[in-house]
């Protein structure tokens, strides 16, 4: 296939609309199911290239969830706590145990369910039939991934009543070392980012603590390489070999900082027992129930918890969760990740990366406030590392 006629670009009035190769080679993709739009493709390549990178970094299957070309969170296929499954609603998945790859989607399509509804999958192995089944519950605009298994494949393509996305990338395609795009008009021209990130990133630890356990190393790259495929400016807190907090799109970094720790923070909480053990009616569907829990520990529990409101949703009235409660649980947390595609600017970066459980960071160094930054860690027994490399995408 030399190029793909798109239905329109990234609005209705923008046609016409089409995606092809420059040099009028084939497409690297095969389309088995429904008419990928314009923002579909965009994720669809941004997506892949952040599993295949991290599969190359960490030798493990993984899979992000993305929406409007930025990753909601991406995962490795580390197995799952009882608690992680029934917070990411897989605990009645059957197989999920002995599928690394839908372990992988499960973790990254837990992570932020907000903001995944309606997600782009990419996968960096084969998809097989469990990873399909829990891709065919959820609402989901697509996916790419390298091969299916022949079951998987018919499952996606009953999904949607037939519409759903379904792209199948060849996994040995490597791009042109030079990548363009225009705008107004002009093109600009410019050497793709093919940067590799792995521990030799890792070495310069700037500050007292240079203690950075495998783990550590491990979620500072999942973070890393999550942020070169992430809109700028932006952070990404890890932990357990996924993202738990991603921060993206932001003008200031302290407020990506405190958007990404905010949803890390939440993302923890789901895990406490009483977000777990809250007694949803049944026919309460999972897109409901996790509108719910957003309001359950945000600021306006009372939208939920009030007489006439909670009947809605409970069998019985939950206990409420107080911010006290709340903050109490999340003072136990350490050992998360955080990764920044650009120098902190300021040590109030390292304050609310603190209070979301932050041991170990991973950022290029250069601020005229570097030594402010490291002092502020320093006071915490953070290890921070200076990669010395912006990850600007935009």
């Amino acid at each position: 296939m030399k190029e793909f006629e798109l239905k329109y670009g990234c609005n209705p009035n923008q046609k016409p609309a089409r995606i092809y190769m420059r040099q009028s080679e084939d497409l690297p993709i095969e389309i088995l199911g429904g008419r990928p739009g314009y923002i579909n493709f965009l994720d669809a390549f941004n997506s892949w290239q952040l599993v295949r990178e991290l599969k190359a970094a960490l030798h493990m299957p993984a899979a992000t969830s993305f929406k409007h070309v930025s990753p909601t969170s991406a995962a490795l296929a580390i197995p799952m706590s009882e608690e992680l499954r029934r917070a990411c609603f897989v605990q009645d998945v059957k197989g999920l145990a002995d599928s690394p790859m839908a372990t992988a989607y499960a973790r990254a399509r837990g992570t932020d369910r907000m903001s995944s509804f309606g997600d782009w999958i990419a996968l960096s192995d084969t998809c097989d039939v469990t990873t399909a089944k829990l891709i065919r519950r959820e609402v989901s605009d697509g996916i790419i991934a390298p091969d299916y298994t022949p079951e998987a494949l018919e499952i996606l393509r009953k999904k949607r009543k037939g519409s759903y996305n379904i792209i199948q990338i060849d996994p040995s395609y490597e791009p042109e070392p030079i990548e363009r795009k225009q705008v107004f008009g002009v093109t600009f021209e410019q050497q793709r980012n093919s940067i590799r990130i792995d521990e030799s990133m890792l070495t310069n630890l700037v500050t007292k603590n240079k203690d950075l356990p495998p783990e550590a190393k491990r979620d500072l790259i999942v973070s890393l390489i999550t942020l070169k495929y992430t809109q700028s400016n932006s952070v990404c807190y890890a932990v357990d070999g996924q993202a738990i907090g991603v921060g993206a799109g932001q003008q200031s970094r302290i407020h990506c900082t405190r958007l990404a720790g905010g949803k890390a923070d939440f993302w923890h909480l789901r895990q406490h027992p009483k977000v777990l053990n809250l007694p949803f009616r049944k026919e309460v569907g999972r897109p409901e129930r996790d509108n719910a829990i957003d309001i359950y520990l945000g600021d306006t529990s009372e939208e939920i918890l009030a007489d006439g409101k909670w009947e809605a949703f409970f069998a019985e009235r939950p206990e409420a969760f107080s911010k006290e409660e709340q903050q109490a649980y999340l003072a136990g947390i350490h050992g998360v990740s955080l990764g920044s595609d650009a120098f902190f600017p300021f040590g109030d970066n390292i304050e609310r990366a603190h209070r979301s459980g932050v041991s170990y960071v991973a950022q290029p160094g250069g601020s005229v406030r570097d030594d402010n930054v490291i002092e502020v860690c320093n006071r915490y027994g953070m290890a921070m590392a200076f990669t010395g490399v912006r990850l600007f995408h935009h």
